[in-house]
């Protein structure tokens, strides 16, 4: 049985609204926890300090030796939880590509993992960055291909021109 779906995919590429379906298609109940989640929990100081992360007017991201380790333990204790028992859905952006899917390979090697890549064009995916109005214009163009970048995934959707439930229950189809 399946006990973390992880989401990788730049911004704007429709994980969240995926995240959101397949709380709704899945028989049992699902956490769904993110990036997202991770850098609202920050400090302010962080959100603007080289140590911490910063957000580029390009939208580039740049991440420092703070917020790694804060990083670290957020991913353990979403390993922690779901090894408790709790049934996750991780809302990631892999902005190392490989090397950040490593850091969750170690932190879950004891669980079932279905690693799921979600794709969308990058114009696509700039137009909702743009109809968001919660970007910083560019980056859905700077990630959407990056964070794939030697990501080994167990099934792949591409929001591009299909919708979030489509992309849900391929995935639901997966989940054991």
């Amino acid at each position: 049985m399946t006990d973390v779906i992880v989401l990788n995919g730049g911004s704007s590429s429709g994980k969240s609204g995926i995240a959101r379906c397949l709380q709704a298609v899945l028989p049992d109940a699902w956490l769904a926890l993110g990036t997202d989640t991770l850098i609202a929990a920050l400090p302010g100081p962080l959100l603007e300090a080289d140590a911490g992360i910063a957000f580029a007017p390009d939208g580039g991201v740049v991440v420092g030796p703070e917020f790694r380790r804060l990083e670290e333990a957020w991913i353990e204790g979403v390993a922690a939880m779901a090894r408790t028992g709790a049934r996750v859905i991780v809302d990631e952006v892999f902005l190392g590509g490989a090397e950040s899917q490593q850091r969750w390979q170690k932190a879950l090697r004891e669980l079932r993992v279905l690693w799921v890549g979600v794709r969308c064009e990058s114009a696509v995916a700039a137009g909702r960055e743009v109809a968001r109005g919660d970007r910083m214009a560019g980056m859905a163009a700077q990630q959407a291909e990056v964070v794939h970048q030697g990501v080994v995934y167990d099934l792949e959707v591409d929001t591009t021109r299909t919708e979030s439930m489509e992309c849900a229950r391929a995935i639901a189809a997966r989940v054991a």
